[in-house]
């Protein structure tokens, strides 16, 4: 799971973003923005005291995707069977089973974020 920073609890997603460093911020909005593109009716929440969305009405831990802010980095929490159908593609990043650092001083690979999320969403419906 995600580890988080144990001094800061938050009390909202906005509160969380306002914490981040500018560069930090900027990635997880766009993080943000790409996952409400594939589903608008995402619920906003916070989950291990990071943002999470949950692509299906009243969805638990399981049924989210979570994102999260470093130093060097931001995290895309998107579920271990998503991870393992991009594997060829995500190769020239830091991974583990359920997770994705995509690191600050490079672009956010939009199209395979979406489309990960795209995937982890139709996995959801069946």
């Amino acid at each position: 799971m995600p580890k988080t920073n144990a001094t800061n609890q938050y009390n909202s997603v906005h509160e969380y973003f306002d914490a981040q460093p500018e560069q930090t911020k900027k990635a997880l909005l766009e993080l943000k923005e790409y996952i409400f593109k594939v589903e608008p009716n995402a619920t906003e929440l916070l989950n291990y005291n990071i943002p999470a969305y949950a692509l299906v009405k009243n969805g638990k831990r399981e049924q989210q995707i979570m994102i999260a802010g470093y130093k060097g980095h931001v995290g895309l929490y998107p579920h271990p069977t998503t991870m393992e159908k991009f594997e060829p593609e995500l190769t020239e990043y830091k991974r583990a089973k359920g997770s994705i650092q995509f690191p600050l001083d490079k672009p956010l690979p939009k199209d395979l974020i979406i489309r990960m999320i795209e995937y982890r969403k139709e996995l959801l419906k069946k």
